[in-house]
Formats: structure tokens, C-alpha cells, sequence
């Protein structure tokens, strides 16, 4: 007897003060479930609607099994496609079958995906402060946890508020960045942490899209000596073009995918050979089955993945992400928020970080549950982002 969806319902949490989205696909058989990320904390009530109005109708009576079919029928029905908030309902639903995929089978998903490779995932961890001094200190910190990849920003992301280049009068208010100072006082962090920790530390950097085109050429090329792990998010998905012109000037290597939703931005640039790591977030590229053929196309092109796992991914997203880090051959590394104590609480079985290595419970599907009840004591909460509203030193819009 086949086994069919009976329900799709959206669970909205917040444990740790960012917006979370998880899709919990019920079936016909009692008792029998599965859990998906779906967390786009920025739209957080879109993605909600989506799953609750539109593939809910679609999917109830559908055969849990046929994984691939239903993901190509939630990608076509609404005619258009390949944006983030439909990709993220998507998602939600198409990790979560995969979840009862191995439930059923009574297997980790790793083992679905052709099992292990290795045994933990390498992580990188986030160094920032407004002062270098603290930066190391945070890096000492991290040494001491067995972290060896790390990520410096220095003021956060676009660097800090530069008093002497004051807006216009009337400028509107914003998170307010200098291009030229922010390059400047980030090739020197880097400079003085590879100059204390020397050359065994992995650095990254991410320059989180606030360039233009020409100053991202000029500081991939200026921290070419610096010999970084990759530099992260170099241009926006508006000037992919670009990464052609950085390969002609240097061999920085290139991390990029973090807001990709559509196959049209990221094959390019893997076919191409144009970066060295794809790090798109999992849920707004369509969930695991997109994610697994994006890995098996960086692997014949030789480029790693480096999944995006900031504090906007639910404790499911991250384990998909570990997940796909043991059992992919070009796995590189794997960027890491990690859990606060509500966290863990809500979301039972939470990967864990032992010695700069993530490990997956070894239960059948992702291994993460939810605890509904204590997951509403932590609603999620209407908020207008402001480090969203960037702005270049005219007082311009400048994207974050």
C-alpha cells in the first residue's frame, strides 16, 4: 500500500531571535513524518503563505516516495520560477520527503547519498570585531575549540561607519559603508592576523557583494599574497560577468553562490571554472535534490562546496548541510553558526561541533526533530532589516 501525504503544515520558531521556517510533511501512515528548512528569515511570512496555500493543495493525496517528481511539479506549477521565496517553500517540502526517504529505509540521509567519504565536516567560524585586537582574540578562541578555518571581517560586513566621509545634508538614514576605506582596512586586517597566526591558519574573508566590479578585481588581487581559503561572495549575481576578469589577474581563490536561486547563475561559473567553491544556500537554490546535482556538477569541474550556514538556516537546513559535506567527494568546508541552548532544545538532534568538525546523528533521515510545543514559545517576530538598507557614502542605496 502506498504511502501518501495527508498533510503539509508550516512551523514558524525563533529561538535564537532570527525568523525560522520548517515544513512538516504528515502522512497517511500514523505517526510517520518528516521535517524541511524553508527559512528565508527576510520574507519569513511569504514563504509561509507559499507552502500553506499553494503546495499544500498541490501535494496532499501524492505519494511520499516520488521525491524527484514532486520537486519537478512544485518547480513548474506556478509557471514562473526560480525565485527565492518559492524555492524556499520548495525546499521545505523536498527535504522533508527526503527525510521520510530514510526514515523508511531506516538509514542517515548520508547513506541515501552513497555514504560517507569522511567521517566529520571541517567548519569555518566568523571572526569579527570593530578593532583588530579583538578579532585575534576571537581567532585564539576558536584555535583553541580546533576551528582552522576563519573568516576576519573587521567592523562587520562593508566594514565600519566612516566618520570622514560624512552624506550629503538630508541623506536618509542607513547601515552606511565606504567602498574604498572598507578595502583598505580589510586587506590590512588580513595582513596582521596571517602575520600572528602565520601560515597554518585558513583564512576567508567575505565581501559580502559591496564592491563594484572593478575595486572586487583590485582587492582579489591585492590579497593574493595573503594566500587566503577563499575569498567569499566577490560580486552580486548582477555582475557574474566579472568573475572572468578576476581569473585573468590573480589566483585568489573564489567563493560565491550565497544569493543564487536559479541553476542560470551558478552552472556558468562552475562549467566555467570561474570559482572554486559554491556556497549557496541550500533552501533558496530548491532544497536537497537541487543541492545534490549541483555537488556531483563541482565535482567533474573541480570545484568544492562550501553550503552557506548562517544563523538563518534551522537546525534541519545545517544537518542537510553536513549531510551532503560527508558524502561528497569535493566537499571543502562548511560555514557554521552555530546552536544557542533554545536551539538545541526546540530541534533535538542538532548536528554537533567537536574539534572544527560537524557530525550528524546517525538516526534515520536528517536525524533533527522539533518539539512543536516548546518551538511556539519562541514566535517568530515582524522586524524591517536595517543592515539591508546600505548606503554609499553619497547617501546613495548601495546593495548589502
Amino acid at each position: 500500500m502506498k504511502i501518501t501525504i495527508r498533510d503539509v503544515r508550516v512551523i514558524l520558531t525563533a529561538p535564537a531571535g532570527i525568523n525560522l521556517v520548517v515544513v512538516k510533511v504528515e502522512t497517511s501512515e500514523p505517526g510517520l513524518y518528516g521535517l524541511g528548512c524553508a527559512t528565508f528569515t527576510q520574507r519569513w511570512t511569504a514563504v509561509a503563505a507559499a507552502v500553506t496555500e499553494h503546495l499544500r493543495p498541490l501535494l496532499v493525496g501524492r505519494e511520499i516516495d516520488r521525491v524527484e517528481e514532486l520537486w519537478q511539479l512544485m518547480y513548474q506549477h506556478s509557471y514562473w520560477r526560480n525565485g527565492p521565496v518559492l524555492n524556499n517553500a520548495i525546499a521545505g517540502v523536498d527535504i522533508a520527503l527526503w527525510d521520510l526517504k530514510g526514515k523508511r529505509a531506516g538509514m542517515p540521509l548520508y547513506d541515501l547519498l552513497g555514504g560517507k567519504v569522511r567521517e566529520g565536516a571541517a567548519v569555518y567560524r566568523h571572526a569579527d570585531a570593530t578593532e583588530i585586537k579583538a578579532v585575534e582574540e576571537r581567532i585564539h578562541g576558536f584555535l583553541a575549540e580546533g576551528v582552522r578555518h576563519v573568516r576576519v571581517q573587521i567592523g562587520g560586513y562593508g566594514g565600519k561607519s566612516y566618520e570622514n566621509a560624512p552624506p550629503p545634508e538630508g541623506a536618509l538614514a542607513g547601515s552606511y559603508f565606504h567602498p574604498r576605506q572598507y578595502l583598505r582596512a580589510t586587506v590590512a586586517a588580513l595582513e596582521k592576523v596571517r602575520g600572528t597566526f602565520g601560515p597554518g591558519l585558513e583564512l576567508i574573508h567575505d565581501v559580502h557583494e559591496r564592491l563594484t566590479p572593478a575595486l572586487a578585481v583590485e582587492l582579489a588581487k591585492e590579497v593574493e599574497p595573503l594566500h587566503l581559503y577563499f575569498l567569499e561572495d566577490l560580486l552580486p549575481p548582477e555582475h557574474l560577468a566579472w568573475f572572468a576578469n578576476v581569473r585573468q589577474v590573480c589566483t585568489t581563490p573564489l567563493g560565491m553562490g550565497e544569493l543564487f536561486s536559479s541553476p542560470q547563475e551558478w552552472v556558468p561559473l562552475v562549467s566555467g571554472r570561474l570559482i572554486d567553491f559554491m556556497r549557496m544556500h541550500i533552501t533558496a537554490m530548491g532544497g536537497l535534490t537541487p543541492a545534490r546535482k549541483a555537488a556531483i556538477l563541482g565535482e567533474w569541474h573541480g570545484v568544492r562546496t562550501a553550503w552557506h550556514g548562517p544563523g538563518d538556516v534551522s537546525p534541519v537546513g545545517h544537518a542537510v548541510n553536513v549531510h551532503l559535506d560527508v558524502a561528497s567527494a569535493n566537499f571543502g568546508v562548511q560555514e557554521w553558526s552555530g546552536f544557542n541552548e533554545a536551539l538545541e532544545n526546540v530541534f533535538p538532534g542538532c548536528p554537533q561541533l567537536r574539534q572544527g568538525y560537524a557530525y550528524v546523528s546517525e538516526r534515520p533521515g536528517h536525524g533533527v526533530d522539533v518539539d512543536e510545543a516548546l518551538a511556539g514559545k519562541f514566535p517568530c517576530q515582524a522586524v524591517t532589516e536595517t543592515w539591508t538598507q546600505s548606503r554609499l557614502p553619497d547617501g546613495s542605496l548601495g546593495r548589502p
